[in-house]
């Protein structure tokens, strides 16, 4: 089906089916938004741009590098949107991207519960291995879609030497953890970005650590000495999306303009 071909006036449909194809936008949660969003699929395709989350500043690096469609995680429409008008950010992106015929994609929990997606990718970083789905999704047979994952490590290490690990993996300085009820790790429990729903899960499969995001004060208690809980921060562990998105395009469109962003996360700075 998704042979090789011609690259002259490559339309964005072509991009976005072969996208729905790779990330399975089927598997998406039904509170989210992800798919195609803006734009004309019909419009002749300029060149992509890879992004966690389309900013002000996404937007404005794709008009200067004259990119017409933009391919984020997090989707740029995601509650309901009353008024587009220039009074805030996401009316005056969406009145730019218009004006400068931008087509805008997003790939969020569809690419959350397929097993080579984020958590995938966060796993292979980690260096774990055997991994599978730690909650499969309700109501279909395919056990390599869900949510989180749970793999091991090739040999058990110091709970802190991990945590160390942990850190120079997703390039932070600090990480919000229950106390430390384990002297070794070996069964680590991830799910990038907001994960706290899958404690007692990662429980049950016995995992030594859960690695997720977003946690509150009260969720750390859920940890009863049992697991120790690590908050590494949203984007932190969902950062290497970029990587998998850019990979998709550029790997089946080799002559067709692709870059990830130099905005990183916007919206968060440790001081």
């Amino acid at each position: 089906m998704w042979g090789e071909r011609r690259y002259g006036g490559m339309k964005i449909a072509e991009i976005i089916n072969y996208l729905d194809y790779e990330f399975h936008p089927e598997y998406q949660e039904d509170y989210d938004n992800a798919g195609f969003l803006l734009g004309d699929p019909m419009a002749e395709a300029t060149g992509a741009l890879v992004a966690i989350d389309l900013t002000e500043a996404v937007a404005e690096e794709a008009i200067a590098n004259g990119l017409n469609l933009i391919v984020t995680h997090h989707p740029m429409i995601f509650g309901g949107v009353k008024r587009i008008t220039t009074q805030n950010a996401l009316g005056r992106m969406i009145t730019r991207l218009i004006k400068h015929d931008i087509c805008v994609y997003a790939a969020h929990t569809n690419l959350d519960n397929i097993k080579n997606g984020v958590n995938g990718i966060l796993a292979e970083k980690l260096g774990l291995k055997d991994c599978q789905i730690l909650k499969p999704m309700e109501g279909l047979h395919d056990k390599n879609v869900g949510a989180g994952m749970i793999g091991r490590l090739e040999r058990a290490m110091d709970t802190e030497a991990f945590l160390q690990h942990v850190k120079e993996v997703l390039k932070v300085e600090r990480l919000r953890c229950s106390p430390i009820c384990r002297e070794t790790v070996e069964r680590v429990a991830i799910c990038g970005g907001a994960g706290s729903f899958l404690i007692g899960d990662a429980m049950k499969m016995r995992a030594d650590v859960l690695l997720t995001a977003d946690m509150k004060y009260h969720d750390f208690q859920r940890a009863e000495g049992r697991i120790v809980l690590c908050d590494a921060g949203h984007y932190e562990t969902e950062q290497f999306a970029k990587e998998i998105i850019y990979s998709a395009i550029s790997k089946k469109f080799r002559n067709f303009a692709c870059r990830i962003s130099d905005e990183g996360n916007a919206y968060i700075r440790l001081i």
